[in-house]
């Protein structure tokens, strides 16, 4: 059975990996095949793009909060964008996943601060 906050915790290391051929794996690993029409092509690009913008090189990290809940297909967890080694939050944010039978991402629907 899928625990909701180890989706999570992974969700967020693959933000927060420096390397983009193992955070492609990551992604991979994380979304249901055939997901790219529902977010996972944006959002891939995104992620493999992050250590330019959002991620270690940058000076922040991401991490989730300990509140990832799961009722039946939806997981829905608040992350936090940080300081690198620092506790200061930057920004807050919510993912609302809906998953598969085996707890990988069929849809993505992000609310990160305006």
């Amino acid at each position: 059975m899928l625990e909701a906050q180890a989706l999570a915790d992974r969700y967020v290391a693959a933000w927060n990996e420096p390397d983009a051929g193992r955070r492609l794996e990551a992604i991979d690993a994380l979304w249901a095949p055939g997901a790219a029409s529902h977010g996972f092509g944006a959002l891939g690009k995104l992620m493999l793009g992050s250590s330019r913008g959002n991620g270690r090189r940058a000076g922040v990290r991401f991490r989730a909060a300990l509140n990832a809940r799961r009722q039946r297909d939806v997981v829905a967890f608040r992350w936090e964008m940080l300081l690198v080694d620092s506790e200061t939050v930057l920004a807050t944010g919510l993912e609302f996943l809906v998953v598969d039978d085996e707890g990988r991402i069929l849809v993505d629907h992000p609310f990160a601060p305006a």
